[in-house]
């Protein structure tokens, strides 16, 4: 079987989708790259009862080499994320606070010094049909220079250089959301300035000392 560990891992990490309520249903893909070949999640499938046959592998020119099911609706979409960035993994998940705020905001706002590990503020697209090449187009636009980007009237999409970082960026990701949703109810959120997320992507580099620890 083709990619036989990716597809596994992608099991886990799609039921860990579910378990952390990130995803509903079929409400969500993931994807892992190895070479020019990726597996990604199937389409129309209970992200949580999906078995790594199920998951089919394709090239990157789209050709589904292999799986007994059809690939996710979004194929496109994380196609063209591994056009054009170096990303190892994709997910996309239909998360609550994370469609909340893209039905709401143009960008969503860096009130948190975390937000720095997506890369500050996060865009929105513009709304465009799910599985269109339209919508890939508006992602991988949103995502230039950023670990996460939120789709209008959809979801987010996260990436990461392996699956267990992607599926952090995406937990983050929808945190970030719920922190702004809360913090709006009692006041307007104050936001931070790119030099205190640099400060914040600097003391990271050091680990949990700091650079100015002793």
């Amino acid at each position: 079987m083709l990619l036989e560990q990716e597809r596994r891992d992608l099991c886990l990490t799609a039921r860990r989708l579910t378990d952390s309520g990130l995803a509903h249903g079929e409400g969500g893909s993931v994807s892992i790259r190895s070479g020019d070949l990726l597996a990604i999640t199937p389409a129309g499938a209970t992200l949580d009862l999906v078995e790594p046959a199920d998951c089919p592998v394709l090239s990157v020119d789209e050709r589904v080499l292999e799986g007994r099911r059809a690939p996710a609706a979004e194929a496109t979409l994380h196609m063209a994320v591994y056009r054009s960035t170096t990303a190892r993994a994709v997910v996309h998940a239909h998360a609550e606070n994370a469609a909340v705020v893209s039905a709401t905001l143009a960008e969503l706002p860096p009130i948190h010094y975390t937000a720095a590990r997506l890369g500050g503020a996060i865009p929105v697209t513009r709304y465009a049909t799910y599985g269109t090449g339209d919508l890939s187009d508006q992602a991988v636009k949103a995502l230039k220079g950023k670990y996460a980007a939120l789709l209008a009237n959809h979801g987010g999409v996260a990436t990461g250089d392996c699956l267990d970082q992607a599926f952090e960026h995406a937990r983050l990701l929808e945190w970030l959301c719920g922190i702004y949703i809360r913090a709006k109810t009692i006041g307007e959120p104050r936001v931070l300035s790119e030099e205190e997320l640099a400060e914040a992507r600097t003391r990271d580099t050091y680990g949990w000392a700091g650079p100015d620890i002793w």
